[in-house]
């Protein structure tokens, strides 16, 4: 067996992963882009030009933070894009959910504890602005580390659902695990899935 390709394999599968939890982390902060905007954006005034460029690199100048708020906002759309249509790569065999519980909540949790707060912020202070940032990367660092990356308030606006299940793998029964689905899911079910950790799956009813 060529240990060397199974290493850069499982290294390689582990770095996906962890792209998939940091682009839900920018998912689940695109509240608090929204907010940030509006606090601190300034609308142009009465001699702004549409058609010249120095007046639009000033206006960007003066609204700096919304400006970059408004590029991750972006990032945020593409990649909740990248995050709906994943389970068209989906090869797993489909599991069988067998117990199962809500645990939406974890969302409502997720969003006083970590974003609410931030928007206390004085976005005018440029200490202030780089206190928030350095947090929002501890914040991140910690979400994806502690596998948190799932309560995710933008995926609950649009209609996701969290689970807490017992499912009945191929390879055995796996207990405890969570699932993240846009669809209601049900003991019993059947479920194609693609895995963002070990014990995290994004999953869609099987029609089969």
């Amino acid at each position: 067996m060529d240990f060397a390709k199974v290493n850069w394999q499982s290294d390689k599968n582990k770095m996906v992963n962890n792209i998939k939890k940091f682009n839900l982390y920018i998912i689940s902060l695109s509240l608090l882009f929204v907010f940030m905007i509006v606090a601190t954006a300034s609308i142009p005034c009465g001699n702004f030009d549409f058609k010249n460029l120095d007046s639009w690199f000033d206006f960007i100048k003066i609204n700096f933070l919304s400006f970059i708020c408004f590029c991750m906002l972006i990032y945020s759309y593409y990649s909740y894009k990248n995050f709906q249509d994943s389970l068209k790569g989906a090869t797993q065999i489909p599991f069988e959910i067998r117990k199962i519980e809500s645990i939406n909540y974890e969302h409502l949790t997720f969003l006083t504890t970590y974003v609410v707060p931030l928007i206390s912020f004085d976005f005018n202070k440029t200490r202030q602005i780089v206190i928030l940032f350095l947090l929002l990367i501890a914040i991140g660092a910690i979400y994806i580390k502690t596998d948190l990356f799932y309560a995710n308030p933008s995926l609950a606006l649009l209609g996701f659902q969290i689970y807490k299940a017992d499912g009945n793998f191929k390879n055995g029964d796996r207990i405890g695990i969570i699932l993240i689905s846009r669809e209601k899911l049900t003991s019993g079910q059947k479920v194609s899935y693609i895995k963002l950790d070990n014990r995290i799956y994004y999953v869609k009813g099987n029609s089969l």
